[in-house]
């Protein structure tokens, strides 16, 4: 890997400067993280595996004209996406209950909800990633009520394709996070998908067993994270298992 200027470096991915003004490189880690960063492992192949992932995806979403960072899969590791201004919300949007749902409310695990939740988390690892409104959002000036109603609108857009698309290879939508970011294009300024959708930021259950297939097997000490990870992109036809580096890789600046 040739050394190029490292831009940002998250708990999972690492941003390097571009190839060309208004790109840059994003690559997937190993890392995985829980409980805003106090647990932490190593899981190997586990980068690999979300690239390939969050590739199909993001270009199935292109399909159907839902706009995205993405621009293409560089090599087992990284992507080419464009530079955005990131909007630090978090939109979550929940079918089922899950997670901190059922803690908050007291629901029971896998009640399916009446209709879709959609939540906003103000993106601060020294805050815990609090519940905001969209009160607090505009207030504070983190988004403006026009970039509010677009996340919410290709929130929803992606919700309904997503389930659908999940649902014919066996698996259950349960709740996913969204990150967006502002896209700047000659005068033109749009809203647009940022970060990655993988096993990473989706909750997906078996739709069989309800077997969990996603990083609440890392959260919750269930073992097998990889060989989950590796299932969901074996049913999306993404990835072979001669395909996965199973070696840990060392980023170079």
């Amino acid at each position: 890997m040739a050394r190029r200027r490292r831009i940002y470096e998250g708990k999972a991915k690492v941003l390097f400067e571009g190839p060309e003004p208004g790109t840059l490189v994003q690559y997937f880690k190993d890392d995985a993280t829980a409980f805003n960063n106090s647990k932490h492992g190593i899981i190997s192949g586990k980068g690999v595996l979300n690239n390939r992932i969050s590739e199909y995806l993001m270009l199935r979403l292109a399909e159907i004209g839902v706009p995205t960072h993405f621009v293409r899969r560089l090599n087992m590791r990284e992507q080419l996406v464009r530079e955005v201004e990131i909007i630090p919300i978090e939109v979550v949007i929940r079918n089922i209950a899950a997670g901190s749902l059922c803690k908050r409310f007291k629901i029971e695990e896998g009640t399916t909800l009446p209709r879709s939740i959609v939540e906003y988390y103000y993106k601060s690892d020294e805050l815990g990633d609090p519940l905001v409104s969209e009160e607090h959002i505009t207030a504070f000036g983190w988004a403006t009520t026009q970039d509010i109603d677009d996340m919410l609108a290709l929130g929803l857009r992606i919700n309904d394709f997503l389930t659908g698309l999940f649902l014919g290879v066996g698996l259950r939508l349960v709740d996913f996070k969204l990150e967006f970011g502002r896209l700047y294009e000659n005068e033109e300024v749009r809203v647009v998908v940022a970060d990655e959708i993988s096993p990473d930021n989706c909750r997906l259950w078996d739709a069989k067993t309800n077997e969990k297939m996603d990083k609440d097997r890392f959260r919750n000490d269930l073992g097998n994270v990889k060989e989950a990870y590796q299932e969901v992109a074996r049913r999306l036809g993404v990835l072979s298992e001669a395909d996965i580096d199973l070696k840990t890789p060392r980023v170079v600046n």
